[in-house]
C-alpha cells in the first residue's frame, strides 16, 4: 500500500467520524427502554422498598412501628423476608414477646406503620429486610 493510499484512508476515517459525530448530534434521540416499573418487581418487593424508605427517613430518636393483625392478635413486625416476589414471611412479636411467623401472599398482607419516639437512652429498633436469591 502506498503512502498516498494510507493518507486517503486516514482522511476518509477522520472525515467519516466527524460527519457521524455531527449527524449524531442532530438526529432525534432514540428513546431508551424504560427501567422496569416497580409493579413488575412484584408486591413483596414493593412492600419491602416502601418500608425501607420509611425507616431510612427516620431520625435516630425515632423508630418505625410496624404492626400486623392476625387471628385477633396484633403483632409487632421485626423482620420481613421475601423468598419470592409474591410471598412474605413476617417475623413478629406478640404481647408476651413470643416470636411468631406469618407466611402470606404479599398482595393480602396489611401492615400498619407509624413512627414512634424511642425511650431516652434506648436504641431504636430497626426492621430487618431479607430478600430471596433470584
Amino acid at each position: 500500500m502506498s503512502l498516498g493510499d494510507i493518507t486517503k484512508q486516514i482522511a476518509k476515517e477522520v472525515v467519516g467520524a466527524q460527519v457521524d459525530e455531527v449527524l449524531g448530534n442532530t438526529r432525534a434521540q432514540e428513546p431508551k427502554p424504560d427501567a422496569p416499573t416497580p409493579a413488575a418487581e412484584g408486591p413483596a418487593l414493593l412492600i419491602l422498598a416502601e418500608l425501607q424508605k420509611m425507616q431510612a427517613a427516620l431520625k435516630d430518636d425515632r423508630e418505625l412501628l410496624v404492626q400486623c393483625t392476625s387471628a385477633n392478635e396484633t403483632l409487632r413486625v421485626v423482620e420481613l423476608f421475601a423468598p419470592s416476589s409474591h410471598l412474605l414471611v413476617l417475623t413478629a412479636l406478640d404481647a408476651e414477646r413470643a416470636v411468631t411467623r406469618i407466611v402470606a401472599g404479599a398482595a393480602s398482607v396489611q401492615l400498619v406503620c407509624k413512627p414512634i419516639a424511642v425511650k431516652e437512652g434506648a436504641k431504636p429498633l430497626r426492621l430487618r429486610f431479607i430478600t430471596g436469591k433470584p
